[in-house]
């Protein structure tokens, strides 16, 4: 591979003579792909318990350090592209426009601004509570003036958000539709986040561009729907269901990743009182996930970067890892690279190896078509053409 100012200027079979004047690099037993792309991440959460929660009470400084934290540990980590979808008001909209200025040699922000939610609805702490359709559509309006690259709307509760029920739509089909009408006469694709099976279907029928979790949960039969994580193992969704998902060609992003982390203590004890386990959790969603595989959904990685410590920003490698369980190596690491680039518009500039894209380069240890956990060994990453001196892992 040649890169040049940046970019990628050639792909040449092994016996190709480069130019006299280039700088030679040989990694050896080692397999080069393309710079991972994160499409789900919270670069305002610092990957603490909690993370995303207490982030709307850091200062103006301490939430630019976690920003700039986060980003490093991505790097390090091979991801060289990252887009945002849980903003606190408008700090990451700011940083990326920053580094559209100045190259910052920090991961690609691609960013939404705080998601829109209801009143005390999931992530409403970020600044994105709304109304009625008035205020829908003045959300919309602020991001197209603020010029963020994709909106994002809580159409379901979420686990961490005290209140909120993952259950059941957070807006009427009606609301969502008006959101989705306005973004896209403005240019604006639209991600929904939406745990509720309800929320999905929704989603589907108003045309989002994306969908974030699709968990497919639904009430408890008493009633009472999921609280937090304990919710979690309640998913039912038909054929019907997935066949119409799929049918709609609507990326998915399952925010897979966690499962090798340890949950912590506090969301343990949710587990054993709720009487499930995390295997049940963990083996409900893989089940679902393999029917969306057998549906032909399409599916994008994501992490939910940032959130907690099984989640922490510079795992991401766990959740293209854990996704490839279900779909198998090369489909895993397509959604992880270019099925990511395509689904954050950005197909024409990243996530390929080939002339004329930008030289974001991640050089991994040993064959992964042998073994996807070869990318926890990262022995080099290149961003925008520039060498990045890979730091340790993260335990």
């Amino acid at each position: 591979m040649l890169v040049e100012d940046g970019g990628i200027v050639g792909v040449e079979p092994v016996a190709y003579e480069p130019p006299s004047d280039c700088e030679l690099v040989d990694y050896g037993d080692a397999t080069v792909l393309p710079g991972l792309i994160d499409t789900h991440v919270h670069l305002v959460a610092d990957s603490g318990v909690m993370g995303l929660e207490r982030a709307a009470g850091y200062s103006s400084e301490e939430i630019e350090a976690v920003v700039s934290e986060a980003l490093a540990s991505h790097l390090a980590a091979g991801v060289t592209t990252v887009r945002d979808l849980g903003d606190r008001h408008f700090t990451v909209v700011a940083r990326r426009d920053a580094q559209r200025q100045v190259d910052d040699g920090l991961p690609w922000i691609v960013a939404s601004g705080p998601p829109i939610t209801t009143p005390g609805g999931h992530c409403g702490f970020l600044g994105g509570e709304v109304s009625g359709a008035d205020e829908i559509v003045a959300a919309v309006r602020e991001r197209v003036e603020r010029q963020v690259d994709v909106i994002k709307v809580m159409a379901s509760g979420g686990a961490n958000t005290v209140g909120s029920d993952m259950a059941v739509p957070q807006f009427s089909i009606e609301e969502l539709r008006l959101l989705v009408e306005h973004a896209q006469a403005a240019g604006l694709p639209v991600t929904a986040h939406a745990h509720a099976a309800a929320a999905v279907d929704q989603a589907v029928a108003v045309g989002v561009q994306g969908i974030e979790h699709a968990g497919y949960l639904v009430p408890r039969a008493n009633g009472a729907g999921p609280v937090g994580l304990v919710g979690l193992p309640d998913i039912h969704a038909t054929d019907a269901q997935l066949s119409a998902l799929a049918a709609s060609g609507i990326p998915v992003c399952p925010t897979t990743g966690g499962s090798f982390v340890a949950p912590p203590p506090h969301v343990e004890k949710m587990l054993a009182d709720a009487g499930i386990t995390r295997e049940q959790v963990l083996e409900k969603r893989t089940s679902l996930l393999r029917r969306m595989v057998s549906h032909g959904v399409r599916l994008v990685c994501g992490a939910d970067a940032g959130i907690g410590p099984s989640k922490a920003h510079g795992r991401y490698a766990d959740a293209v890892i854990e996704l490839g369980q279900v779909t198998g190596t090369v489909p895993a690491l397509v959604a992880g690279s270019s099925g990511a680039a395509a689904s954050i518009g950005l197909s024409q500039s990243k996530g390929h190896l080939c002339p004329g894209y930008d030289a974001d380069v991640l050089v991994v240890g040993g064959d992964l078509a042998a073994d996807l956990t070869a990318l926890w060994d990262v022995r080099q990453v290149m961003l925008r053409g520039v060498p990045v001196r890979p730091r340790s892992r993260q335990s």
